[in-house]
């Protein structure tokens, strides 16, 4: 229980950051986006891979992102017990990279690639490890967030569509080669053969 509580105050600072990371470039005009945004295929973009969760458009943006973070991040936090840190660095590292790659020219700035991509992996992650666990925790992030798969489709001027799907197949991706079970039980005093 502990774990659980120490890893969502993790979150509650993550998500804090995000928004102090807000008022410092909304007061600099948003001259963080341009400094450390991710920009396709240029080599001074690509500390966007990390930069890009960090920085919003505007405060509407972040305020969109900020409830699903903190949904998704709670659930995650539960249910994804020793794999946390490699499954944000599939995400951002494999999720950034191919925006970086294939994305359109413009600068890919938000937290929702980052959103994709935890809806991904609680999703896949239900199919994969079928615990009732993930399964609820899939189910509840499908309910609450299923309409959102609409964004990574490209129709949105000033959305990063890509930043979506490959956030979410990124997710997908970490789910698959990171199988570790959520609660399994200890059996004691049992015959292993």
């Amino acid at each position: 229980m502990r774990t659980l509580a120490l890893r969502l105050i993790a979150l509650g600072v993550f998500v804090a950051i995000l928004w102090a990371v807000q008022t410092v470039n909304w007061l600099t005009g948003y001259g963080l986006n341009r400094a450390f945004g991710l920009i396709p295929r240029h080599a001074a973009g690509l500390d966007g891979i990390v930069g890009m969760p960090f920085l919003h458009a505007s405060f509407a943006h972040l305020t969109s992102n900020t409830p699903p973070l903190l949904v998704m991040g709670a659930l995650l936090a539960a249910t994804a017990t020793r794999a946390l840190i490699a499954v944000n660095a599939i995400i951002l590292g494999a999720g950034g990279l191919l925006v970086w790659i294939f994305g359109s020219t413009a600068i890919h700035i938000g937290a929702s690639g980052l959103v994709f991509g935890w809806f991904g992996f609680l999703v896949a992650r239900g199919f994969v490890d079928r615990s009732p666990v993930t399964l609820g925790a899939a189910l509840t992030v499908g309910l609450l967030y299923g309409a959102m798969i609409w964004g990574v489709l490209p129709g949105r001027e000033g959305v990063s569509w890509e930043a979506h799907l490959f956030g979410a197949l990124a997710g997908a991706a970490a789910a698959f080669l990171l199988r570790t079970h959520v609660h399994t039980p200890r059996l004691r005093n049992v015959d292993r053969r």
